[in-house]
């Protein structure tokens, strides 16, 4: 066990954004294609953050033409090049499943932290 916890270590990456359920971030992810690589930005509501050490993860959604879109993210991974916390939001729940029932500008609508 020792020898595993040693390489996930190497793999963590040391400047991870501080952010939590409810703020609305810009995750910024790498794409290749073909030779070239860029960065594609996602920008929704955290609705969850799970998981620990290098297996951390979190959910992303966003309202894109009238459809939610939901990407899950490793906090870890080598494809996240950053992810920049647009605003802050106050909620009272860990996960924000019931964000997906919601219809128009209420699926997106967290209240602001202070």
């Amino acid at each position: 066990m020792d020898i595993i916890n040693k390489i996930e270590k190497e793999q963590m990456k040391s400047d991870v954004a501080d952010f939590n359920v409810g703020d609305t971030v810009k995750v910024h992810n790498r794409v290749v294609e073909g030779g070239k690589e860029r960065i594609q930005i996602f920008q929704g509501i955290v609705l969850a953050r799970g998981g620990s050490g290098i297996n951390q993860a979190f959910t992303v959604r966003k309202i894109s033409y009238g459809t939610g879109v939901e990407r899950v993210y490793s906090v870890h991974s080598p494809r996240i090049a950053k992810v920049e916390v647009v605003s802050r939001g106050k909620v009272r729940r860990a996960k924000l499943h019931y964000l997906r029932d919601r219809v128009g500008k209420r699926a997106i609508q967290v209240k602001l932290a202070d």
